[in-house]
């Protein structure tokens, strides 16, 4: 715990992704305090056809509120 699930188009290079990953569970753990133990990341490529209705709809509008930290768009 924490685990972290980033959903993007898929093309991004495998260096590209492995990057991410790094960056993202370094940050959660200086951030959150937590060991490298406790941290995971997973990628999702969900095709742009379909970021609408699986990513879009689905993730962004339906948890606006309290759950969404960050909109597209927005900056924080």
């Amino acid at each position: 715990m924490p685990h972290v699930i980033v959903k993007m188009w898929p093309g991004k290079s495998e260096r590209q992704k492995a990057r991410l990953t790094e960056a993202i569970a370094k940050d959660v753990m200086d951030v959150l305090d937590y060991g490298e133990e406790s941290v995971s990341v997973a990628i999702e490529e969900v095709p742009a056809t379909e970021w609408a209705e699986k990513v879009y709809r689905a993730d962004i509008v339906k948890v606006s509120g309290a759950k969404l930290y960050k909109k597209p768009g927005y900056t924080m």
